[in-house]
């Protein structure tokens, strides 16, 4: 599929068939999440991916907590992958020869690199989804259910879940929900400020 056309057509699916992913389409989608640029090239992620009823059952009932409800559309989904950021991957990155520091201060940074870069993952994995003719969804896990999934599925402390990329086929009659539909994109004009930003801009 032409890139633009990527762009285009992705967007949030929310509903699913439980049909299987092909093992080598997983695959693509994982490598090209490894193609993602990181600070230093630290690379401080990593995936938890789950694949069929099983697996995506053991995520489900972990997340039943408080908030983990409303997502019977999406529990259909026949692979999930929870991407992780690990912090201390960067810090101890940025301590080596060729990057000159001395110590870990979290201070050095002007925004935690570990959950930008794993952000980068998603999007290509969620670009990927639709390059592959599947439909994908990026949600997050409750904080009440957090403790739940990192013990279902032995997720270190020093590893943080960022969320969940659920990816799969397109439900027959599935069509964009939510405020996707009750709100408009914003005009590019309005979030394109070209040599500087505009003062007197309204904040929302």
């Amino acid at each position: 599929m032409e890139f633009q056309e990527v762009v285009r057509r992705r967007r949030m699916v929310r509903a699913f068939t439980p049909e299987p992913i092909e093992a080598g389409v997983v695959d693509r989608i994982l490598r090209n999440a490894h193609q993602a640029p990181s600070a230093g090239f630290s690379q401080g992620y990593a995936f938890v991916v789950l694949e069929g009823p099983e697996e995506t059952g053991r995520f489900w009932r972990a997340a039943r907590g408080e908030g983990g409800d409303g997502y019977e559309s999406i529990a259909e989904a026949p692979v999930l992958v929870i991407p992780l950021a690990c912090k201390a991957a960067y810090l101890d990155r940025y301590t080596e020869p060729d990057k000159g520091w001395t110590d870990r201060d979290e201070a050095r940074w002007p925004v935690p690199f570990w959950y930008v870069d794993t952000g980068f993952t998603v999007l290509l994995m969620l670009l990927t989804a639709v390059d592959a003719g599947l439909g994908a969804v990026y949600f997050g896990i409750p904080p009440s259910s957090e403790a739940a999934v990192r013990a279902e599925f032995g997720i270190p402390d020093d590893h943080d879940p960022i969320g969940v990329v659920a990816i799969g086929r397109r439900a027959p009659g599935e069509r964009p929900v939510g405020s996707a539909v009750t709100r408009p994109r914003r005009p590019l004009d309005d979030v394109v400020h070209r040599g500087g930003f505009r003062r007197g801009f309204p904040a929302g």
